[in-house]
């Protein structure tokens, strides 16, 4: 009954797929004061021939605004109301400081409208405007029961404290805690049901257990706190990421419906995982313990682990999302598990605030504890692998250089193992929120062996010698035959680099010094960065001067004089070559400055001429198709480009690679994501294009 169908224009009726809200708080102006929708954007739909957005319609008398859906393009705004600097009025234009909306929330006046109904139609979404009735329904829920316990003040994954959201249930509507409470209680009385049928207790418990897991991945698409995405119509997970920012217009699902997130489509992967387990060759055993004294570690196990992440994820607060939804259901089944109100925290391995001042000290000696006890127990005869996905990057803290990566090496180094191998694996889910942020797609394995107690010494430049004969050609296995992305190549190059590092007992500089683990990394990623700059060379000149001017110039704009002294080796003009056939600059007012990757058109050619295709023309020309926005054509868009660079197929993706790692380093990271998207994508470009060309062959 809290989920009703939506009625049509038409008369009939339409399952709800979800009902989508925005959060409010009073305008700052006294004379205003309406409760002030916030909204990212006020697109619901972005798809090509059903697109809509919702128009704000201002009652001043009622003090109320309410929304309208449209479905033509003219009127609708840029953006939203609300950024990281503030929001503005939709009733009066008054603005508000961020801090402001933190205040008002806080003290308790943040409210909700509806904005926008989507239900399921005839091969498409339908979206329509918001009734009094189904708000009055959503409205009318009141659940017995709420998850308890507070969330960690200084929680690292979570950011919706400052916003006066301190409590577990405040992550959920009022319609969305009756509803999982539902679903939550109904499975408990499974277990007598299944035992009627016939079966034992540990059957009936194991029903449960699996059935809870699909109560926690309900719990995942049913928050206050999952987004619509305009791009997709679908709602993604809460935890696209590892962490919970604060959202302003979210995305309501009903778990009836045969759309994102419904609770039957929830139990089908996990029946399909149970179809697929190999219960009947395997038999197994798991122990919660901790990892730094575990007695379980006997006869030479083989060791595969994921290590904790340093500072990066909080395991055990995003944890307690779930547990508090779980621990009802299965603490009768694992007493031992859920006998806490919330997740155990006070031993877990990560470098996290609450740990105080020594945090970092703490994890360090804890990880070293650990991998030390791996060493000792670990099988003779097979390796330990390591999973990391920790991407490089360097902070300053406490006057001191540190990364998670260099933490990780130092710990595996000590303990006495050594790299023998290391494995690029495509483990990380790439779609929904990640597939426009620079993120890893692979976890990098480290294949660990005992290190002998008699392995020689070494000294840096022998160490040095040897990462530059031995590291270039993995770099090269890696990108032309495992295709790793750009993204993850230098995780991947420390594998290979410490594996020359850790084959020695100890790396001395010339005054008889240790090399630490931090040189190793920063020699590791010169041997990368000569790589690619070698993969420069096979280029056009149109490409390298270009390539040479970005590294001279990040902005891409500088003085004429020198852009034409750095033209000259490459008998290159700028007016003729560079700015007139190719027109991949502009020289104007005694500068010249390469065009950006939105100065590119999708179709060719140029004004002025036609021009052989240089690989920096289709480069950026494809990843102007593979960004995110409604121009763009995705893969499709890159075949005109990859048809027209003929023999220079190779020398686009080398560049692609290169662009990646220069706006990675210099913190361009919508760059970075386009370039990469170009990599990711190319053995389907490439395949795309070559059955294109057949069949204009043909015709």
């Amino acid at each position: 009954h809290l989920y009703p169908p939506a009625q049509l224009p038409d008369g009939g009726a339409a399952t709800v797929i979800a009902w989508l809200w925005a959060r409010t708080i009073p305008c700052a102006n006294p004379a205003c004061a309406i409760p002030m929708p916030l909204l990212k954007t006020f697109q619901v739909s972005k798809k090509a021939g059903n697109q809509h957005w919702i128009k704000p319609v201002v009652d001043n008398a009622a003090k109320a605004i309410s929304f309208v859906v449209q479905n033509h393009p003219r009127g609708v705004p840029a953006g939203g109301n609300i950024d990281r600097h503030g929001a503005t009025c939709l009733a009066c234009g008054n603005t508000a400081v961020l801090e402001y909306v933190r205040e008002q929330s806080r003290a308790g006046r943040m409210g909700e409208v509806m904005t926008c109904i989507v239900a399921e139609g005839d091969r498409k979404r339908l979206f329509l405007s918001p009734t009094e009735e189904h708000i009055a329904i959503a409205k009318s829920a009141k659940p017995e029961w709420r998850p308890a316990g507070r969330i960690i003040d200084d929680a690292m994954s979570f950011r919706v404290q400052g916003y006066g959201i301190a409590e577990w249930q405040e992550l959920f509507t009022e319609r969305q805690l009756m509803g999982l409470t539902t679903f939550s209680d109904l499975v408990k009385s499974i277990a007598s049901l299944v035992i009627q049928d016939g079966a034992d207790k540990h059957y009936a418990d194991a029903v449960c257990t699996y059935l809870a897991f699909a109560v926690g991945k309900l719990s995942n698409g049913c928050s206050s706190f999952n987004i619509w995405d305009v791009a997709t119509s679908k709602v993604p997970g809460v935890f696209g990421r590892q962490s919970m920012p604060m959202i302003w217009d979210s995305a309501e699902t009903n778990p009836f419906s045969g759309s994102t997130q419904n609770w039957i489509g929830h139990v089908d992967l996990v029946a399909e995982v149970v179809e697929n387990l190999t219960a009947d060759s395997n038999q197994g055993a798991t122990y919660q313990a901790d990892a730094t004294n575990t007695v379980h570690a006997k006869a030479g196990p083989v060791i595969v682990t994921d290590p904790p992440y340093y500072d990066n994820i909080s395991y055990a607060e995003l944890s307690d999302y779930f547990y508090v939804w779980l621990r009802p259901l299965l603490r009768e089944i694992y007493p031992d598990l859920f006998s806490g109100i919330l997740v155990p925290t006070a031993e877990e391995m990560i470098a996290a605030p609450r740990f105080g001042p020594e945090t970092r000290q703490r994890f360090e000696d804890l990880l070293n504890q650990t991998l030390r006890l791996i060493r000792e127990k670990c099988s003779p005869d097979f390796p330990s692998s390591i999973f990391y996905a920790y991407k490089q990057h360097e902070e300053q803290r406490d006057g001191r250089i540190s990364t998670g990566w260099e933490t990780m090496l130092t710990a595996v180094i000590e303990s006495g193992f050594q790299v023998v191998g290391t494995w690029p694996l495509r483990t990380e889910l790439t779609g929904n929120l990640k597939k426009n942020v620079n993120a890893l797609a692979s976890s990098v394995v480290l294949v660990c062996r005992p290190r002998p107690e008699n392995a020689p010494p070494a000294l840096l430049q022998q160490f040095r010698l040897e990462l530059e004969r031995e590291v270039p050609a993995v770099l090269a296995q890696l990108t032309r035959e495992s295709h790793i992305a750009p993204v993850d190549l230098r995780q991947a190059a420390i594998g290979p680099g410490m594996a020359v590092y850790s084959r020695y007992g100890l790396v001395r500089t010339p005054a008889g010094e240790p090399v630490t683990v931090r040189q190793a990394l920063a020699a590791i990623n010169e041997v990368v960065s000569a790589y690619l700059a070698d993969q420069a060379g096979q280029m056009d000149n149109e490409s390298r001067f270009c390539l040479d001017w970005l590294l001279a110039r990040p902005s891409g704009s500088g003085d004429y004089g020198i852009a034409a002294g750095l033209a000259l080796p490459y008998n290159l003009s700028i007016e003729d070559n560079l700015a007139g056939r190719h027109r991949l600059l502009t020289a104007e007012g005694g500068r010249v400055t390469l065009l950006g990757l939105d100065d590119y058109p999708p179709e060719r050619p140029w004004p002025g001429g036609r021009a052989p295709l240089t690989a920096w023309e289709g480069v950026h020309r494809m990843a102007w198709q593979l960004r995110p926005g409604e121009s763009a054509q995705g893969i499709d868009g890159c075949i005109p480009a990859a048809q027209q660079a003929a023999g220079r197929m190779d020398d686009i993706e080398r560049l692609a690679r290169i662009l990646y790692d220069i706006y990675d380093r210099q913190g361009g990271s919508a760059a970075a994501v386009a370039f990469n998207s170009v990599v990711v994508s190319w053995p389907e470009i490439t395949r795309r294009a070559a059955l294109a060309t057949s069949e204009q062959r043909l015709l």
